[in-house]
């Protein structure tokens, strides 16, 4: 064994250490539930505009963009834009033509202002309207056309039913190898007072969603490794990994 794979088995087995340490498990859990409370994910930002993610699940897409090396990334629910930066960013870095398609039911002005007159704006398309309307989800296709590998991310509304509507409608634009990564599945694991004057709660939300999902796919599975490596994260159970065309 050379250094490298001893290295990359060392890392596995601290990956199968940690998801079965129930007390870390827990500990983590914990934790993520009691910085919720102080909007913790919304403190960041990347390359200067707002990102609202943990940081750790920004390291696990970075890991799964360079080995994937998708030419497009689809993200519903853009927001402030960092996410769509962020992702823009890590196409630079890999090179070639590769793009982000935002999409969002509402693009704020100074939102969209700010996302066009950034640096990484060449990279990145916006489509205003609801991720499941039948006319944006033909031109997310469009995009995707020709593409050799697209990583979807799903952030937007986190209701059951439209999670797995964006689910259905997405899902297919994803190739073996590569991942639809659905955000916020941790609703499901937070108490009903930190999701309050939402429409998504405990039994409906994203987790929910994938779920129910997986019960009628079988292209996709539950890359459980991550989420154990990460200890804290916003999406376990979320990043789904394809695993046939």
């Amino acid at each position: 064994m050379d250094e490298v794979e001893k290295f990359a088995a060392e890392v596995r087995a601290n990956v199968r250490g940690l998801r079965a340490d129930g007390d870390v498990q827990a500990l983590s859990r914990i934790w993520v539930r009691e910085v919720t409370r102080y909007g913790y994910s919304r403190n960041f930002t990347w390359m200067g505009r707002p990102i609202v993610q943990c940081p750790q699940d920004l390291m696990a897409m970075q890991e799964i963009i360079w080995r994937v090396k998708p030419d497009l990334v689809i993200e519903t629910g853009i927001a402030h834009g960092g996410s769509l930066v962020f992702y823009a960013s890590m196409l630079e870095l890999l090179g070639g033509g590769g793009h982000v398609l935002g999409i969002d039911i509402d693009i704020r002005a100074h939102n969209r202002a700010l996302i066009e007159a950034h640096p990484m704006s060449r990279r990145i398309r916006m489509i205003q309207g609801s991720s499941t309307d039948e006319e944006v989800v033909e031109q997310a296709r469009r995009h995707a056309r020709g593409k050799s590998a697209v990583l979807v991310v799903l952030d937007s509304d986190h209701t059951h039913a439209h999670v797995l509507r964006e689910l259905e409608l997405y899902s297919p634009l994803v190739r073996c190898g590569s991942y639809l990564v659905v955000f916020d599945t941790l609703l499901e694991d937070l108490p009903d007072d930190l999701v309050r004057d939402r429409r998504w709660r405990k039994g409906d939300n994203p987790k929910t969603a994938v779920r129910a999902f997986l019960q009628r796919s079988d292209r996709f599975i539950v890359d459980d490794e991550i989420p154990a490596k990460l200890l804290i994260t916003v999406a376990p159970d979320g990043y789904l990994r394809c695993v046939k065309d």
